[in-house]
């Protein structure tokens, strides 16, 4: 082989090494997010890329292979005729022959180093890196193309590395991580917020990150705070107490003050003006699911939203009452001050319908 013909397979491989390099980060750094709504268009492109995402070790053990191969040839191709080439001006200044082997050696091998971890390494990975889901969507079909050629070798050594890595205590994972934790979402708000580039004044993305660390028992409302109606009030009594106090939902409760159900205002709205002062029918009074004390926020939510109700009896673990939680507490631990439709003027935390 001529020494231009080595140098022109140097700039081949060097290529064949940067795909296979850039198409490994690609694959580990898109976003399941940014592809999925392009293969529900009917791209193939993304959707081929889906499935290379979801076929994440033998996609790596193709790119290794063909990095790996890639990498060998560089040196046995390139570097006698980069060395042959530097002979000539070595030659020319008066060196010995040994001196001159030694020294075409040592440069030809700098030089190969130099144009493999640059352009066959460092510059296709600092592509992927910064356009993965671009880099995913024109890389991926070549790739699977690769590795359905080959792929009895592929899956061979992809077994070997399972079983190896089982030897250590560790399931192998097929799909690349496309998602975050709670935890990494809040620590990139926070450097998004601190670096400017995220602005936050509500702040709900903050409430909503402590939100998922609360429990019942920090939002819910102490039944000696609690303002509600006794058994067997009447529709009048109903309605003076949204005079005096606001809000349109109160909690019923017996002798010994223990929640049995709620009243909506707008229940008895439409009630014959001799039922006004009679005891409000039991089929108006809605009833109160019960949740535990130390459940954690988010699931008393779940629970409530399921049943349709605003508000939950709060209980401890051997049953007894500790409060009550409502509805607009736990929006409010997200979004903020929330204000009921007959809310007249604020009152003091927890001091509560």
């Amino acid at each position: 082989m001529s020494d231009w013909a080595g140098l022109a397979w140097l700039v081949v491989l060097l290529a064949v090494n940067a795909f296979f390099v850039a198409s490994e980060f690609a694959v580990i750094s898109a976003k399941r997010s940014q592809i999925e709504p392009l293969a529900e268009q009917g791209k193939r492109s993304a959707r081929v890329a889906l499935g290379a995402m979801e076929h994440a070790t033998l996609m790596l053990s193709t790119t290794q292979l063909g990095i790996t191969v890639a990498s060998l040839l560089i040196l046995q191709v390139s570097e006698p005729a980069i060395h042959h080439l530097l002979e000539v001006p070595l030659e020319a200044v008066g060196l010995g022959e040994e001196v001159v082997g030694v020294i075409g050696f040592v440069l030809a091998l700098l030089i190969v180093t130099f144009l493999h971890v640059v352009f066959g390494e460092m510059v296709p990975k600092n592509l992927a890196f910064s356009v993965p889901d671009r880099a995913v969507l024109l890389l991926a079909q070549p790739l699977v193309f690769v590795e359905r050629v080959f792929r009895p070798l592929i899956f061979a050594l992809n077994g070997v590395t399972n079983a190896l890595v089982r030897l250590v205590g560790v399931e192998p994972k097929d799909e690349a991580t496309s998602a975050f934790t709670i935890d990494e979402v809040e620590t990139i708000v926070a450097t998004s917020r601190r670096e400017g580039t995220l602005d936050d004044a509500s702040p709900t993305l903050t409430a909503a990150f402590e939100f998922t660390e609360k429990r019942v028992a920090d939002v819910s409302v102490p039944l000696a705070e609690l303002v509600g109606l006794p058994v067997g009030a009447t529709p009048a009594d109903l309605e003076r107490a949204v005079a005096q106090n606001g809000f349109s939902r109160y909690v019923i409760v017996d002798d010994e003050g223990e929640p049995t159900g709620y009243l909506h205002l707008k229940d008895v709205l439409d009630l014959d003006d001799d039922e006004v002062d009679v005891p409000v029918p039991g089929k108006f009074v809605r009833r109160l699911t019960s949740v535990l004390a130390h459940a954690e926020l988010e699931d008393a939510l779940a629970s409530m939203r399921r049943g349709g109700q605003h508000l939950a009896r709060v209980v401890e673990e051997d049953g007894a009452t500790r409060g009550v939680l409502f509805l607009e507490d736990v929006i409010e631990e997200l979004v903020g001050e929330v204000q009921d439709a007959t809310r007249r003027e604020a009152v003091p935390a927890g001091r509560r319908r």
